[in-house]
């Protein structure tokens, strides 16, 4: 991606930010800088934190400066690949794939290929193109890259329109399987608080007062927690991990994982929101070692979709999707039994 940046005058108190942006950089139209900045790629930075600006209209202020990412050139269209997925249900109108750690669900930066887009065009054979979108046929939600679980995507303009429906009213039974370094306390709860790209690290989400941020987004999780795990330290008696069944209300970018990391446990493996992967637990010899290997091993967040289920959008059926714990999860929460 290419940066192009320019700050706002005195004189330029109160232009409208497309307006300033094509008249400060000589390669950016007036339209291309209103479809840049609606696209969320120009951020306001003053002071070392930035603001993502969406209004093309919004008035620039002096002193200012206005940052303009440029994304890179991409094909129009991804192209089938022969990858194998792990199909749940299957019919004419939709499937749900129990997606593996690492596979991205559409082409981006970082992932043109080997996406469950890519798979699905193979699978499918001819039947998804244009759903939903070139560049994101049938998909109507996502999971991390590097989370694991139950996605489903539509096969049909009306699977698409009525799961999309679905997800709005929010009326998908959606469960996740999440390991946390420590305990929530309370064990079981809610957390309702609205979730924002981080005014700090733009590859990062985080909670916000909704009268703060005005791209906040209203987020609710459900929690509770199904084990527990030894003990942080012999003066410290709180569990030092736990596996935490999360039922999602909303379905905001990394909202678990936000959320947990609010409550104070983050989830184990966590690169972005997690101070270190580990955990701290109490305990001595070889067999309580081995075990924290186990642990610190983990490259990846501890969240897995372990179950969707909603109305069928066509045919008015039931349909409940699950998928068993991954090995590497599965491995994790066997070490953590033995503390």
């Amino acid at each position: 991606m290419t940066d192009l940046s320019a700050t706002a005058q005195a004189s330029d108190k109160g232009t409208r930010l497309d307006r300033f942006l094509s008249e400060q950089i000589d390669t950016l139209s007036r339209s291309r800088a209103k479809a840049l900045i609606q696209s969320g790629d120009v951020i306001a930075v003053e002071n070392g934190l930035f603001e993502t600006l969406t209004d093309p209209r919004k008035g620039v202020v002096p002193g200012i400066r206005y940052v303009v990412t440029l994304p890179p050139p991409r094909a129009a269209d991804p192209e089938p690949e022969d990858i194998p997925l792990d199909v749940l249900f299957e019919d004419d109108h939709l499937i749900l794939i129990n997606k593996p750690a690492g596979m991205a669900v559409h082409p981006a930066l970082g992932s043109w290929t080997g996406t469950l887009v890519n798979a699905l065009l193979h699978h499918c054979k001819g039947s998804l193109p244009g759903i939903g979108g070139v560049e994101r046929p049938g998909i109507v939600h996502r999971i991390d890259k590097n989370t694991t679980g139950v996605l489903v995507c539509a096969k049909s303009e009306a699977a698409h329109s009525g799961l999309s429906a679905l997800f709005t009213a929010h009326d998908i039974d959606r469960t996740y399987l999440a390991l946390t370094r420590g305990a929530p306390r309370p064990l079981s709860g809610t957390v309702e608080a609205a979730i924002a790209r981080s005014k700090t690290d733009r590859k990062k989400m985080a909670v916000v007062r909704d009268d703060e941020d005005r791209q906040a987004r209203h987020a609710i999780t459900h929690y509770r927690a199904l084990e527990t795990f030894g003990q942080i330290s012999k003066v410290e008696a709180r569990p030092a991990a736990a596996l935490i069944e999360c039922r999602l209300e909303t379905g905001r970018t990394h909202q678990i994982r936000v959320h947990m990391a609010h409550k104070g446990t983050p989830l184990i493996g966590d690169p972005v929101y997690g101070r270190h992967r580990g955990i701290k637990a109490e305990g001595r010899g070889v067999a309580f070692d081995q075990s924290m290997q186990v642990v610190r091993k983990l490259d990846r967040q501890a969240l897995h979709a372990a179950s969707l289920g909603f109305r069928h959008p066509v045919t008015g059926e039931d349909v409940l999707a699950e998928a068993p714990l991954p090995g590497d999860m599965a491995g994790v929460l066997s070490a953590l039994r033995t503390l």
